[in-house]
């Protein structure tokens, strides 16, 4: 400090000045997520992503060097995905945060548009939009999807002797060998509201309370962290069977883990629509968001064959459905999809998951297990007699 006047002092250095501008930008762009900013004047589209971050985030990239619109998003947890970002849309409803909402299951999505949280949207490229695959006002737009599948691993289980029906989960072979995610987040939820609606209309009234029933004679155990946590549950051997979706199999794969997918029927051989459930992504421009017109730009870019052609040559695998034409390795089609509406599944899937709470729930099976009138034991009938 020698020579330094005390003016010297009170002025910063260019290294330090710069730091603070930094610190400054970093503490701002905190703080928008925190309270909520005024974005005008960036023209910068904000995305709520339910998605895998490692395979939307390239995805979201691409868009901003094609357009030059710059991206922020915010992920969700493996635990809560879709769930957590759609209650935030809710609060957030009467100040908008948010400018699209993309969500790797579709279900959640058709609720908010439903609640009209979600804005139709209108742009050229999504025109030819197959309508299989959009609500019919435009408020959601699906594309790429998995397939909801059961992970095994073939030297611990045949692929011969694999379930190739979800019926079969009830077999008593699989006992104390199942696992699944927790059913109130994720694609499992609306796995359970799609097989709700299916065997209701198929098979009869009270069919899907009796298989699961018959999963928690067997010992069903539900795990907190995810398909993904199944997949590696069944992997280390935990596990002989997993309740899971294809791009948590091929992620696992490309990890080097040593497990299959069975892709299974929800109906008999050859009844029609009782095909492999498939769930795609969807997405939809929040109502009244910052910037409507850099996110119906994003909107199209997400639905458009090159973003499926990413989407299915990432590590997810998702399979191109909004265009078809698309090449796809033969092993990953899934020819004939469960015949189920997505407003269907989800007005049923929250009745549909806490039946499953209800009767999946882990001292419940325990006391299933605990002898008494009609109850096995050791293979033996137990039957109680009462003497007069």
């Amino acid at each position: 400090m020698t020579g330094a006047t005390r003016d010297d002092m009170l002025i910063p250095s260019a290294a330090a000045l710069s730091r603070s501008i930094r610190m400054i930008s970093t503490m701002l762009c905190v703080l928008w997520f925190t309270i909520g900013c005024d974005q005008s004047g960036t023209d910068g589209v904000v995305v709520y992503v339910s998605a895998d971050e490692q395979v939307a985030r390239p995805i979201l990239q691409a868009f901003t060097e094609r357009t030059g619109i710059p991206v922020s998003p915010l992920f969700d947890t493996e635990a809560t995905k879709t769930t957590g970002l759609a209650n935030r849309l809710r609060r957030e409803s009467e100040r908008p945060r948010a400018d699209l909402f993309w969500s790797s299951e579709p279900f959640e999505v058709e609720r908010l548009a439903a609640e009209g949280l979600l804005a139709p949207a209108n742009h050229p490229a999504l025109a030819g939009h197959p309508t299989a695959w959009r609500r019919a006002d435009g408020r959601w737009f699906a594309f790429a999807a998995r397939g909801r599948v059961i992970v095994y691993d073939p030297e611990v289980l045949a692929p011969e002797d694999a379930p190739d029906r979800w019926t079969a989960l009830i077999d008593p072979r699989f006992r104390d060998a199942i696992v699944m995610a927790d059913p109130r987040f994720g694609t499992t939820r609306g796995h359970l509201g799609a097989m709700s609606a299916y065997w209701s209309r198929t098979a009869m009234p009270g069919y899907y309370a009796a298989w699961l029933e018959g999963l928690a004679e067997n010992g069903i155990r539900m795990l907190p962290g995810g398909n993904a946590a199944t997949v590696d549950a069944v992997a280390r051997g935990e596990a002989i069977l997993g309740l899971t979706d294809t791009d948590d199999v091929s992620a696992a794969r490309a990890r080097g883990l040593r497990v299959r997918a069975i892709k299974p029927r929800h109906g008999l051989e050859g009844e029609a629509g009782g095909g492999t459930m498939l769930i795609p992504n969807a997405a939809g421009i929040v109502s009244d968001g910052p910037n409507p017109a850099g996110a119906v730009e994003l909107l199209a870019f997400l639905a458009s064959a090159e973003v499926e052609a990413r989407l299915y040559a990432s590590p997810s695998r998702n399979i191109p459905i909004a265009h078809p034409e698309l090449s796809i390795d033969p092993s990953d089609r899934i020819d004939e999809p469960l015949d189920v509406g997505i407003a269907e599944t989800a007005a049923l899937m929250d009745a549909a998951v806490a039946q499953a709470m209800s009767q999946l729930d882990p001292e419940r099976i325990r006391r299933l297990r605990e002898p008494g009138p009609g109850r096995s034991l050791n293979g033996a009938e137990v039957i109680e007699e009462t003497i007069e």
